[in-house]
């Protein structure tokens, strides 16, 4: 498959696209990697609660460079910032409030999702790869509605949004919706619903790059 010739968000750019659609109160997880940055994009006046599964309510953006305090932490081991009023607590009463729906949000990464919402992001199953579960199956069972933040295509250019699966999965039809660098889709019974696109960027040429139909 051709590389795409549509503007790429950015990172940061897609991570703002996700904390848009954070509504106020809500209580979100930001997984290892590119979901971290959404800490950094939460509109300002809007108050989301942040939560890191080692055991932090309250997490604010990075630290300013030089700044850092490697006391304070978030699961993937990168500084972070407490907001006032922001705890910490046991490990267990994190994993606690993961799996007893306490979460409205989780935001994660993810090698592939279905189209009716499958997740698999904790291993290729390849022969020798590193397994790296986590809290991602506490997470994508317990938060109310689970949303990934991912590139659309692979380094080869294949879908990472598919029919089905061929990775190990992580939670069965979990997903509510797909952030992409090309794309915003909703997953729904139906399958994929289109949100946005980058500029220039049709449905049909989309389906194109993905393979399979999506809802206007």
């Amino acid at each position: 498959m051709s590389e795409p010739r549509y503007p790429r968000r950015s990172k940061d750019e897609l991570a703002r696209r996700v904390a848009q659609d954070i509504p106020d109160g809500a209580y979100v997880n930001l997984g290892i990697g590119q979901p971290t940055l959404v800490a950094n994009h939460i509109p300002a006046g809007r108050e989301v609660v942040l939560h890191s599964e080692n055991g932090i309510l309250g997490v604010g953006p990075a630290p300013a460079t030089g700044a850092e305090d490697y006391d304070l932490i978030n699961a993937g081991k990168q500084p972070v910032t407490l907001l006032p009023g922001g705890a910490f607590f046991h490990h267990a009463d994190s994993f606690a409030m993961m799996r007893g729906g306490h979460l409205d949000i989780c935001v994660l990464g993810a090698f592939q999702v279905s189209a009716t919402g499958d997740l698999a992001n904790w291993s290729t199953g390849e022969p020798g790869s590193i397994p790296a579960v986590g809290g991602a199956m506490d997470l994508a069972t317990g938060a109310r509605q689970t949303w990934v933040m991912m590139d659309l295509l692979t380094r080869q250019g294949q879908s990472k949004v598919v029919a089905t699966c061929t990775y190990p999965l992580t939670g069965i039809a979990c997903v509510k919706r797909i952030y992409t660098d090309l794309a915003t889709l909703a997953c729904t019974p139906e399958g994929l619903r289109l949100i946005d696109t980058v500029e220039g960027l049709s449905r049909a040429e989309l389906e194109q790059l993905v393979g399979l139909p999506i809802i206007g």
